[in-house]
């Protein structure tokens, strides 16, 4: 191995420190998701034409995220204040305890734990201020990259040829294009994964006219980028909803939901672990880290990282001494 590789790792190791250590999860995800989408949207060698789609693009999916937004907003204390006196009679006749009596005290127990996290909502509102503007930066960074991703602006123009400068940045560049291909082909499978499972969650809710059904499908398409745990977290909120028409109701959502976690079993397996050959509980051990030290960001990065290690240690020979 040469130098420059050795730095280059380095340097990348010391990259993905920084970013746990000063909480930039959310504009290297911009910067990662973005590459991802611009290059999807290439066609032939008119980049110019792709950055066009991908800002056409950037503003739909935002008026898409503001529309959700406030129909979520305006949804999830209706679906709490239906559901949960259904929740609590069905507990209460199987003899199970909750940690809540009614929607005051759930509303109470959801407050306390906002409260643990944000100190203010000054701190709140900071915090999404901070967070769209590194999605701006992101996406800004995403698009001199794609259009240009050289290092060394000044690579032909050196007197020396095969200068260090010039073999490190060729090399650091290497390691980032690694890192982007564990990413897009992570998160390729988890989109695919996450629309398979949004058109079976969208059939089922248009033929039972399942209530709230544009921010279940939404819900369902979001959580499904997260790996193993979204679907848990989409599931509470499909039974959540059912419950808001009947206990039975919700038992025929859970049955669906069942039998679409069978086909996904499959499906898993073919389009997921055809390409990422990580076990399954090294990738939660991944999104517990990665969710304790970036947060929900982290969990989106872990499965990228650990893949992106896999890839790269795998290419590297180790010569063992021969046995005396």
């Amino acid at each position: 191995m040469t130098s420059p590789t050795r730095f280059s790792y380095g340097f990348l190791a010391l990259l993905l420190v920084l970013v746990i250590w000063l909480h930039l999860a959310v504009p290297l995800l911009a910067v990662l998701f973005s590459l991802f989408v611009l290059n999807k949207l290439t066609f032939g060698k008119h980049k110019w034409l792709a950055v066009v789609l991908f800002i056409l693009v950037i503003a739909g999916v935002s008026y898409g995220a503001v529309h959700f937004l406030r129909a979520a907003v305006v949804a999830f204390p209706k679906i709490a204040e239906t559901s949960i006196p259904s929740v609590l009679a069905w507990a209460q006749s199987r003899n199970i305890e909750l940690p809540f009596s009614d929607y005051s005290s759930l509303k109470d127990l959801a407050v306390d734990t906002v409260r643990e996290q944000l100190h203010s909502v000054g701190t709140l509102a900071r915090g999404a201020t901070s967070h769209l503007v590194f999605l701006l930066i992101g996406a800004v960074v995403a698009i001199s990259l794609f259009l240009n991703s050289q290092l060394d602006l000044d690579r032909h123009s050196h007197r020396v040829k095969n200068n260090l400068y010039s073999l490190c940045c060729e090399a650091i560049a290497e390691r980032f294009f690694a890192l982007y291909q564990s990413f897009s082909t992570v998160m390729g499978a988890q989109i695919v994964i996450s629309l398979i499972n949004t058109l079976l969650t969208t059939v089922f809710v248009f033929i039972v006219h399942l209530p709230y059904g544009l921010v279940v499908i939404g819900v369902t398409f979001l959580c499904g980028l997260l790996p193993v745990v979204g679907n848990l977290i989409s599931n509470t909120i499909i039974v959540g909803v059912a419950f808001t028409i009947s206990p039975r109701f919700a038992f025929i959502a859970l049955i669906f939901l069942i039998v679409v976690h069978k086909l996904e079993y499959f499906l898993n397996s073919k389009i997921v672990g055809d390409r990422i050959r990580n076990p399954v509980w090294l990738t939660l051990l991944g999104l517990l880290i990665g969710e304790k030290l970036m947060g929900l960001p982290g969990m989106i990065l872990a499965p990228v990282i650990l893949n992106y290690i896999r890839v790269e240690t795998s290419q590297i020979e180790v010569v063992t001494p021969p046995k005396e």
